[in-house]
């Protein structure tokens, strides 16, 4: 990587990111991602932010591990859980208030379904939300999809930075919005300007410090132009 490249890459992300461990991968030097296999939190008490997120249930798709990396205001990821009815919504999100969390915004319906927005004890942003606006049943924690939004400098660049690694568009707004195929696995990756993100999870987009978070997929180990760090997926 040319060194004009590599100032360029770090200074798009430098406002918030972990320093990699390793440096930003040439396309040859990195195996293609297929998929995100689960999706590690770095908290401050494992054991705390474990028992929190039994009330998700998310089993293997999501760890957590120890970790003090020095982080403020927005780390500019949100993850969303995505159900079926509101009813649904609103048995995830009390199990989440009762168990320590705080609303960023209380679930409401609005013109594309029906959703609000947590933050966990340990500082993730959730969202929960459906598409439906009545119910079809009753309410269970049932998930149907998991997608990790990533809010990120430049929507383009690094939707090709992904686009070169392996992955494919499922979705895409111009350069405001980029959804990219899950093939197998439960859990999407997703492309969003850092504003509009933190808007959307009713937050400053003000940050600084570690993302205090590891994608977790077959692709080895890599930090893509934002400073999100990719790993092998933990057993």
């Amino acid at each position: 990587m040319s060194e004009s490249a590599r100032t360029d890459q770090e200074s798009r992300s430098a406002r918030h990111r972990t320093a990699p461990s390793v440096n930003v991968m040439n396309i040859s030097e990195a195996p293609a991602i297929t998929a995100i296999e689960s999706v590690i939190l770095e908290v401050p008490d494992p054991a705390a932010a474990a028992a929190f997120y039994a009330a998700f249930g998310l089993g293997s798709r999501l760890g957590v591990r120890a970790a003090d990396a020095p982080t403020t205001g927005f780390r500019a990821f949100t993850l969303s859980l995505v159900v079926s009815q509101p009813a649904n919504v609103d048995a995830l999100v009390g199990a989440a208030l009762d168990a320590g969390a705080t609303a960023l915004k209380p679930a409401v319906k609005g013109f594309w379904g029906y959703g609000g927005v947590l933050q966990a004890p340990d500082g993730a942003i959730w969202k929960v939300a459906t598409s439906a606006k009545k119910n079809t049943g009753p309410a269970t924690r049932q998930i149907d999809d998991i997608v990790l939004l990533l809010g990120v400098a430049d929507v383009a660049a690094t939707k090709r930075f992904y686009l070169e690694h392996g992955l494919s568009v499922a979705r895409s707004f111009g350069r405001k919005y980029v959804e990219f195929a899950a093939g197998e696995t439960q859990i999407k990756l997703a492309l969003y300007g850092r504003r509009a993100l933190a808007k959307d999870a009713g937050v400053s987009p003000e940050g600084t410090g570690s993302h205090r978070i590891v994608i977790g997929g077959g692709a080895g180990h890599f930090t893509d132009p934002d400073g999100f760090e990719w790993a092998a997926a933990e057993v």
